[in-house]
């Protein structure tokens, strides 16, 4: 542990003697990706724009035919099930095991499974209804 130490503690002596054109350097490539970002946000929030718009048109339909509109379903029960039980297993898995990342792999692995069958059961509890 000492070692360990000693090896981060020089590491970090050794990493910090940047000089400035370094420095003027990093703060340029943080600046140019900040303003990346911001142009593909840009970009996002103007397409949400655009599919709020496409929604708000009313269309007047005088044929007596139906149209059926298909809305967006969420997530399964199933899938709702995999992804709490992964996340308690991992942690119960990191808490109580030794190995901590063996431990919440394995964990998260058998939670992901309980969790799946526990909510395909309530899906097709649903599904009878």
């Amino acid at each position: 542990m000492k070692k360990l130490m000693i090896v981060i503690g020089l590491i970090s002596i050794v990493s910090c003697k940047h000089t400035d054109t370094e420095m003027e350097l990093a703060k340029q490539e943080v600046i140019d990706s900040i303003q990346v970002a911001q142009e593909k946000q840009r970009v996002i929030d103007s397409m949400k724009l655009v599919t709020v718009k496409e929604k708000e048109v009313i269309y007047v339909n005088n044929n007596p035919q139906t149209t059926t509109v298909t809305e967006r379903k969420g997530m399964s029960n199933a899938a709702k099930g995999a992804l709490i039980g992964a996340g308690v297993g991992a942690a119960t898995g990191a808490i109580v095991s030794d190995k901590k990342g063996t431990g919440a792999i394995i964990g998260g692995l058998a939670g992901a499974g309980v969790g799946a069958g526990t909510g395909a059961i309530i899906d097709e509890k649903k599904k009878k209804e």
